[in-house]
């Protein structure tokens, strides 16, 4: 059996004269949680449709759990759970009997069917919703039951397009929640979302998506240090800012680039983490009235986009 729970290898996607998907080619673990990013119509939808049977490729291939994912896609299907992005809302229909249908195709019967549907409403947490029509159902406990639906078989992989969109605060910590239980049993899950501080949080790897092409593959740390040319470091002073933007002015290296009420944004042109103990000494040397020091995160959305335009500019 494959140490993969997806491979992807050379895939082509195209529509007319339209590129949708190009030459892309990826390796996720087995249990591993990784992240999928891209602008829209950078390919995700399409990739992870690809993967879940149901869209062909161009050319190219991709496995699952170590199966062809187009030579063998029955087999492959009773491994993926797939969460789409938007699913219809049926009238008439309780959120017990739309779990119930899907696991009648799955080929539960009888008194298994039943367990199965009870421990997938008691997970999702919707068991006081069972009787409630799912076409009335807020945006996070429609988003709950769609994964319900993508659990229904006890899959090993899953693969959810944009889960957490239009989610309030509270169904997006729920979510997340869910997410990690899944994670700690075992599970990959592949997952696309634009809420990049949030796959930061839950994912072990990010695969970036710019045009159908692979530019980007690895974790958030990685990345952000990859795209560092230079250093943020939050510079607080006791008083006397105006003394901090003059020393900036004549210290090689170091620039201002935004100031608050007690000091300012320091950009530093080096990387050692010496460096910054160094410019601190400096500055003590000054006699400047620092009371904190502190380097400045740089977010995954700013990094994000950087990449965009450098791949732009290339």
């Amino acid at each position: 059996m494959s140490d993969y729970a997806i491979e992807v290898k050379n895939l082509h996607k195209r529509f007319d004269t339209f590129t949708a998907v190009d030459n892309l080619s990826f390796q996720i673990k087995k249990g591993s949680v990784v992240g999928f990013v891209g602008a829209n119509g950078a390919g995700k939808t399409t990739t992870m449709r690809i993967i879940s049977t149901l869209d062909l490729p161009s050319e190219g291939k991709v496995w699952v759990d170590g199966l062809d994912a187009i030579n063998q896609a029955g087999e492959v299907r009773k491994r993926i759970g797939w969460m789409p992005d938007y699913f219809g809302k049926y009238k008439n229909l309780t959120v017990l009997e739309y779990l119930d249908f899907f696991a009648r195709t799955y080929g539960f019967r009888g008194h298994e069917r039943e367990e199965r549907v009870n421990s997938i409403m008691a997970f999702i947490e919707m068991e006081s919703f069972r009787h409630h029509m799912m076409d009335k159902l807020s945006k996070g406990l429609t988003q709950r039951m769609g994964l319900g639906r993508a659990l229904i078989h006890d899959p090993s992989v899953l693969i959810l397009d944009e889960p957490a969109a239009g989610l309030d605060p509270k169904a997006r910590i729920d979510l997340k929640r869910l997410i990690r239980i899944l994670s700690e049993e075992g599970k990959t899950l592949f997952i696309s979302s634009h809420i990049l501080s949030e796959l930061e949080e839950m994912c072990d790897s990010l695969l970036f998506l710019d045009k159908g092409a692979l530019i980007h593959h690895g974790d958030s740390h990685q990345l952000k240090r990859s795209s560092e040319t230079h250093i943020h470091m939050d510079v607080k002073m006791s008083s006397d800012n105006e003394k901090l933007y003059a020393w900036c002015q004549e210290y090689p290296g170091v620039s201002l680039i935004s100031e608050h009420s007690a000091g300012g944004i320091l950009e530093l042109d080096f990387q050692d983490p010496e460096d910054r103990t160094r410019i601190l000494k400096a500055m003590l040397d000054a006699d400047l009235p620092i009371v904190d020091y502190h380097e400045v995160s740089k977010r995954l959305e700013d990094v994000f986009v950087n990449m965009l335009e450098n791949q732009e500019a290339e």
